[in-house]
């Protein structure tokens, strides 16, 4: 995060995404790599001051907004808790590394390494090269639902500049949530803040039942866009 952040997510009250400040849009598409993933280029999408993004998941121009809330009457209440990550998460304590897990699964995926899972490599990370593995298996994830910990308390976070990436995963039928990159502000409909991450994953096909984060409802309702 080198820049001084200008812009910011707005939550519209039943409505799209608003955002300002000139932010990065692009489109990554989640590809498997041995038994872990990777992320490709997708299409180029067009760059703005200011734009909004379908929340509802039934705009005929995705991932912009085209109206169709107001049309689908969609629903999109807050639900999710405001709480802090670090008084949401559970405390995983692992070898000569500890995880904090809040359980908010986008179902991405990067969790899975060639050498195991965030959860299996932190248990081992008295080894170099599975402590390395459990950094990357936990920072890779979009949904910042892993951080791993140093034993001195210090939190190991990849350095992102702001950027909205539209997610696509074709390996499960699916198009996914909005990963959102690098400590842009996300306010609510009400005006309130949310804490800021560095990584979040944002729901776009309007059925997440703990909104406005993605909790892998797109996989289990085959959501798509039609880029997929």
């Amino acid at each position: 995060m080198k820049n001084e952040m200008t812009g910011k997510i707005k939550i519209l009250k039943d409505g799209p995404y608003v955002v300002t400040g000139n932010i990065k849009l692009s489109e990554k598409i989640i590809t498997s790599q041995g038994k872990g993933y990777v992320y490709r280029e997708g299409r180029e999408l067009p760059q703005a001051k200011t734009y909004t993004l379908c929340r509802c998941g039934k705009s005929k121009n995705p991932p912009f907004c085209d109206g169709a809330h107001s049309k689908c009457d969609f629903h999109g209440d807050e639900t999710a808790s405001k709480a802090d990550f670090v008084d949401r998460a559970e405390v995983l304590t692992g070898a000569d590394l500890d995880m904090l897990d809040d359980h908010r699964c986008a179902f991405a995926r990067f969790c899975h390494r060639n050498d195991g899972t965030a959860w299996e490599l932190i248990r081992q990370s008295d080894n170099p090269t599975l402590k390395n593995e459990a950094i990357k298996a936990a920072s890779e994830c979009p949904a910042g639902r892993l951080v791993t910990v140093e034993k001195s308390g210090a939190f190991i976070e990849p350095e992102y500049e702001p950027e909205i990436v539209i997610l696509q995963d074709p390996e499960r039928g699916a198009s996914c949530g909005i990963f959102v990159k690098g400590g842009i502000p996300l306010q609510s409909a009400d005006g309130s803040l949310y804490e800021k991450r560095n990584r979040l994953v944002l729901c776009r096909c309007g059925e997440s039942v703990n909104k406005p984060f993605c909790d892998a409802t797109h996989i289990h309702i085959k959501y798509l866009d039609d880029q997929v």
